[in-house]
């Protein structure tokens, strides 16, 4: 692939793209996330034959879903009782600890949701899943995390 069939492939899916990333991401991290995943597709450019957008999209969803799980949770300190942040902050932990034990879809769905607050349709396109089966996954998810919690708290 030269470079002006690379650059004209490009212009036509990088509105796309960006899209897909800021969904994902926010605006900033979208842009950033786009930009690693034109590199690499440069980077493929002698395999790749045009047109090449579904490639470009599988890439970005990847490298999104993967920012994503590098993602923490923080709890700011606002002058609280110490205390009390503290359990918080403990609690979060152990919230987070279990989510990585549930399987990777229902990780990125639960993630989706409730941590980065879409809706129940821009999960379901995200995902590449029914509307329905992101409900059904996001349901098993949170039993799974019940479950879990109920176990340690017996346990404890």
């Amino acid at each position: 692939m030269t470079i002006e069939e690379y650059q004209q492939e490009v212009k036509r899916i990088r509105p796309g793209l960006c899209r897909t990333a800021i969904r994902y991401l926010g605006e900033a991290d979208g842009e950033d996330a786009v930009e690693v995943t034109l590199v690499r597709l440069w980077q493929m450019a002698d395999d790749l034959r045009t047109p090449f957008n579904a490639l470009a999209q599988t890439l970005l969803r990847n490298h999104c879903i993967d920012v994503l799980r590098r993602r923490h949770i923080t709890v700011a300190l606002d002058g609280h009782d110490i205390a009390v942040d503290e359990e918080q902050d403990q609690r979060v932990e152990t919230m987070m600890k279990l989510i990585k034990l549930l399987p990777p879809m229902q990780q990125t769905v639960l993630q989706l949701r409730h941590i980065n607050g879409m809706e129940m349709a821009q999960v379901a396109q995200l995902t590449g899943m029914k509307e329905p089966a992101v409900r059904k996954c996001l349901s098993r998810a949170r039993q799974a995390l019940r479950t879990m919690m109920l176990k340690m708290m017996k346990e404890a």
